[in-house]
């Protein structure tokens, strides 16, 4: 590496809600790497409360504190999005020894599908170790308070999008 490469890492995630975690992931990540996209997937495979869009715009706004983070949306394989942007690493959080298995699986197959992409794993400090997307989606649908888990923000969105639901038939 010269001082002319520019070292991207790509933190990638469905981002539903954006939770005081990934905050503490991506400023970490960003401190760590010259350039880091925060790569919101479609979430295909999940039942997301927010729309992609909607997902961006949270990003968007959460991470204008941090000059070198981009955020861009992404659908397909992380393998496809990595190389397109010229990435050279995966940044994925561990909360739990219950996230290891899954996320060593992963991490394997990007290496049989990105040889040349390294896989880092950061664990969120303390008080996010348990904190999840899917935690802060049920907790605020049972009606209970988020704001020790999402930027106030989020809280008001999701509080938005719960009331929301919750007056449809």
């Amino acid at each position: 590496m010269t001082s002319a490469t520019v070292l991207t890492a790509v933190y990638p995630g469905t981002f539903d809600p954006m939770t005081l975690g990934h905050e503490d992931l991506m400023r970490r990540a960003s401190q760590l790497f010259e350039r880091l996209i925060l790569a919101v997937a479609a979430g295909h495979h999940k039942n997301t409360l927010f729309s992609p869009d909607e997902r961006l715009e949270i990003a968007r706004e959460v991470a204008l504190r941090y000059p070198n983070v981009e955020v861009i949306a992404f659908r397909g394989l992380l393998r496809d999005f990595v190389q397109q942007h010229g990435g050279k690493v995966v940044v994925r959080g561990l909360r739990a020894v219950s996230d290891f298995d899954y996320e060593f699986q992963m991490a394997g197959m990007n290496r049989k599908l990105m040889p040349d992409v390294e896989t880092v794993f950061l664990t969120p400090s303390d008080q996010y170790q348990f904190v999840s997307g899917t935690f802060v989606r049920e907790i605020a649908k049972l009606g209970g308070d988020v704001s020790q888990f999402v930027s106030p923000s989020v809280s008001a969105r999701l509080a938005d999008r719960v009331a929301k639901q919750a007056s449809q038939p």
